[in-house]
């Protein structure tokens, strides 16, 4: 449902939002482990921020690029975005329908077929089995997967998942698609396939957040960006002026 509250043209605004994780500084192996433990008093909290007052909006139909060394907390805002993590302070708003791609097939189950398999994963995103069964043949041929559709997927490579998870991801008519570094997928012709695919959704005039390491790819694809440092958005632009103080930084490290 979209968000009246934001305006017309927008369809993602950050306000000042920040992300808390806790971390018990002792790995414990047994739930009855942790729980002796924690009677004794060994069990400490540990806090970090993974954002920290991050603001920023993303127009209606512009393709926005997420920068920034490992750590960063590109793939934290992504959750946030995606509604997969709740801020810890601030405002998350979001307009239409979202098709998060942060980590292909991670609802597959390994011991059941390809093919069952895209069964399932449609309805995690709100497909009945019908609407499913209409896309299988389609899924199937972008991936590439024909011959190894019917094998369990604990025979695939982890290249294998990957294409499949993307096919089964993007065979969606989404408003806002997030992109967490899925363009490593496969070879080189079919990397051209899943950039030509993201282009069909540019055009049709789909909102894309771009994650990736690559900057060359965030320049290239996208119009603006915002530069993540420690979870503070250093920087948020036009997109070369954001890859080059990214870079300049990299530079002076």
């Amino acid at each position: 449902m979209a968000d009246t509250s934001l305006p017309q043209d927008i369809a993602i605004q950050l306000d000042d939002v920040s992300v808390r994780y806790r971390a018990p500084n002792e790995r414990t192996s047994t739930f009855k482990e942790y729980i002796i433990h924690r009677l004794q008093g060994r069990i400490r909290n540990l806090y970090f921020w993974a954002l920290h007052d991050v603001s920023f909006s993303v127009r209606q139909g512009e393709v926005f690029g997420v920068i920034g060394h490992n750590g960063a907390g590109k793939s934290t805002i992504l959750k946030v975005i995606a509604r997969v993590l709740r801020p810890t302070k601030g405002r998350v708003r979001v307009r239409g329908r979202v098709a998060p791609l942060l980590e292909l097939g991670a609802g597959f189950h390994p011991e059941l077929s390809g093919r069952e398999n895209i069964i399932l994963n449609g309805a995690m995103f709100g497909f009945t089995r019908t609407e499913m069964e209409q896309k299988v043949d389609r899924i199937i041929d972008f991936s590439e997967m024909h011959n190894f559709i019917d094998a369990p997927m604990r025979t695939y490579s982890s290249g294998m998942w990957a294409r499949l998870g993307f096919a089964v991801a993007t065979d969606v008519d989404p408003d806002i698609l997030i992109l967490d570094e899925v363009l490593a997928v496969g070879d080189e012709a079919f990397q051209r396939k899943c950039i030509e695919r993201i282009e069909v959704f540019r055009k049709a005039g789909t909102t894309i957040l771009l994650v990736s390491h690559n900057t060359a790819m965030v320049e290239t694809m996208c119009q603006r960006a915002a530069w993540l440092d420690h979870g503070k958005a250093k920087c948020v632009g036009e997109v070369n002026e954001v890859a080059y103080a990214y870079r300049e930084s990299q530079r002076t490290a």
